[in-house]
């Protein structure tokens, strides 16, 4: 992995380390304590943590090796936190799972194990202005998500027209063509369980009691759908 790069902040970052690894915290204390930018406020194992000690250190990013136990982050642990709290995990595994468990806990950064000390310090500074670190190998993931929730979200359209998704309009169009559920399921890469929610759902949004009568209600409604 190349050093990550970026301008050193102009005040000290506050830095609190829960790592687990004993000889991994004491090395990164020495590590950030050489850098006149970082400033090691606190240091724990996420054993022996309590909410108290990183509010009264007043940090401003956490760094940590693994999920603390559950509930030792206090109120920490609550959405909207990550406004004056900023998170990074570092020698993490370039798991899907795991990269996606750490962004909703919060997590604006993501290192590797390969990552270098240049990359940890990079990325202290990088999250501190509120950027986000991530490894290339898990971006193309974080893409298909962006395109997933386009599919997903209710296009805009004139008072009184059903707000139908790029994804319930591309089922619409296929049972225009008659294909069963199983048919549209193989088709789109969804289960079969999956399109009967999506067509019960289309059903009651157009107000229709039978697949050939949403057909015909939503292009009623201006929707182009090809059979």
């Amino acid at each position: 992995m190349e050093p990550l790069t970026g301008p050193v902040p102009a005040l000290p970052v506050r830095v609190f380390l829960l790592i687990q690894n004993r000889l991994l915290r004491e090395a990164l204390v020495r590590l950030f304590r050489r850098r006149t930018d970082l400033n090691v406020v606190g240091e724990r194992s996420p054993s022996d943590i309590s909410p108290l000690d990183l509010l009264e250190s007043s940090c401003t990013v956490l760094v940590l090796d693994a999920f603390p136990p559950v509930g030792c982050l206090g109120f920490l642990e609550e959405k909207g936190t990550q406004a004056f709290l900023k998170t990074i995990f570092i020698g993490m595994e370039p798991d899907e799972r795991q990269f996606m468990a750490t962004v909703r806990f919060g997590a604006m950064g993501y290192l590797l194990k390969d990552a270098s000390a240049a990359d940890v310090v990079a990325a202290v500074r990088a999250v501190s202005r509120g950027e986000a670190i991530c490894p290339p190998v898990l971006c193309p993931m974080l893409f298909r998500l962006a395109a997933q929730a386009t599919l997903e979200r209710p296009l805009d359209g004139p008072p009184g027209r059903p707000d139908l998704t790029l994804r319930q309009q591309q089922l619409v169009s296929l049972v225009a063509k008659g294909l069963t559920n199983k048919e549209i399921a193989c088709h789109l890469n969804l289960s079969a369980f999956t399109v009967r929610n999506h067509i019960h759902r289309i059903l009651k949004q157009v107000d229709a009691e039978s697949r050939s009568e949403a057909v015909e209600n939503i292009r009623s409604f201006g929707y182009s759908i090809s059979s």
